[in-house]
């Protein structure tokens, strides 16, 4: 991942400071001769920036650099953890999940919504009630804790900071969200898509480069990061892939089409394939969300232990997700892809190794460069940490704008 480069010119503090605080988190230390070759910086800049992130607690000296030829030592600076935290909470049907995040991204806290309800004014109270507990929970000091990102499943629109009609959440529409959350926590709130916010997630963790995240969850999405930068389309609900069509034999989807790699990667139609093969006991209600939940953790419990019917609709699941990632990964020339979501771990055993086979020989430019196949680092969080991690982006990056606003100013002169 690229280091942002600063400016020297006047009236752009803001986003120098920006890019120096971003040049130490991406390289966990730095000495101040190191900052100035990494930003194109002058040494007088860099010595009044420092000054103004030891001052505002958001970085610490780190001891002393020694080596041969480097003269004086040279102090080294790091991100201070506990100069401001961010909150992220995970949106989906299965599960909500709310972590707190310091300012090098660790995980200091986190809880899972007891209130889980589909009606949302019910479901928003044990949100906020949530975010308090896991707040109070780590010790953190509350006006130190920056805003708060919230991963929900699309459609949303983000300029009004609403939740539109998500298909697994039949109760939610035309939700504000972001409003309602903000009266209820008096904190700042971030409203993204749950793929993008674990796009970001594996960006901010410095993953960068060009790749597709691939969500698994009660639905399926796509998260993209190109060049370092994660892509939101026009009104930011990139990555609808659920309606993609993937077996034309294959069940009725609620748009009225068969086979989309949305319906057939849902647990429950999972479960119907396992008890219709033998795999899984008849009688389970696959309406029930909790009878389906176990069910499936059995059905991928077994495909895990050894090969036969379970193991072979995990395998069929994996060659639906690898046309999907094929067509988009030859698309955009990407490098990766990363599996994640709620889902994600109970099938990795299985559809990790057998996705790569699938697209073995199917990624056109592989003389040019591999394809890599990989499951997130960040474990079944992931969407929760993206949405913390969306608010630090948002406050720690730096923003280009910010530069177009400032030199503006000083051509104005």
């Amino acid at each position: 991942m690229s280091v942002r480069r600063g400016t020297n010119l006047d009236r752009v503090g803001g986003f120098n400071d920006a890019v120096v605080l971003d040049a130490i988190r991406r390289s966990e230390q730095l000495s101040r001769v190191e900052l100035a070759e990494a930003t194109g910086l002058s040494g007088q800049a860099i010595s009044n920036i420092a000054r103004r992130l030891l001052d505002a607690g958001l970085v610490r000296e780190a001891g002393r650099l020694r080596g041969a030829g480097l003269g004086k030592p040279r102090t080294l600076l790091e991100l201070e953890p506990t100069g401001q935290y961010a909150v992220g909470v995970h949106l989906d049907p299965s599960v909500v999940t709310v972590v707190l995040l310091d300012l090098t991204g660790e995980v200091v806290a986190r809880r899972p919504v007891d209130q889980y309800a589909d009606d949302p004014d019910v479901l928003i109270d044990g949100i906020a009630k949530t975010i308090e507990e896991v707040i109070a929970a780590s010790g953190a000091p509350r006006d130190r804790v920056t805003g708060v990102g919230i991963a929900a499943p699309g459609p949303i629109d983000v300029e009004r900071g609403v939740v539109v009609d998500p298909p697994n959440l039949s109760a939610w529409h035309l939700v504000p969200l972001r409003d309602e959350l903000r009266e209820r926590t008096g904190l700042p709130i971030v409203l993204d898509k749950d793929v993008t916010a674990a796009a970001s997630a594996e960006k901010w963790a410095g993953q960068g480069g060009s790749f597709l995240f691939f969500y698994l969850g009660t639905g399926v999405g796509a998260g993209l990061v190109i060049g370092d930068e994660i892509v939101r389309g026009s009104s930011s609900n990139v990555g609808e892939i659920g309606h993609v069509i993937v077996d034309p034999d294959g069940p009725v989807c609620y748009c009225g089409r068969r086979g989309c790699v949305g319906e057939t990667s849902q647990p429950r139609y999972l479960v119907q394939q396992a008890v219709e093969a033998g795999v899984l006991a008849q009688g389970i209600d696959i309406e029930d969300r909790p009878a389906v939940d176990a069910a499936f953790a059995q059905l991928c419990a077994s495909a895990a232990d050894s090969p036969g019917a379970a193991q072979e609709i995990i395998v069929a699941l994996a060659g639906r997700i690898a046309k999907v990632v094929e067509d988009i990964a030859n698309l955009l020339d990407l490098e990766r892809v990363v599996f994640g979501g709620p889902h994600w771990e109970q099938l990795a055993p299985v559809l990790g190794g057998a996705v790569r086979d699938a697209l073995d020989d199917r990624f056109l430019v592989r003389a040019v460069h591999p394809f890599e196949v990989a499951g997130t680092a960040l474990g079944q969080d992931v969407g929760a940490i993206g949405a913390a991690s969306l608010v630090l982006d948002q406050t720690f990056s730096p923003n280009p704008s910010l530069l177009l606003q400032s030199t503006a100013v000083v051509a104005e002169r």
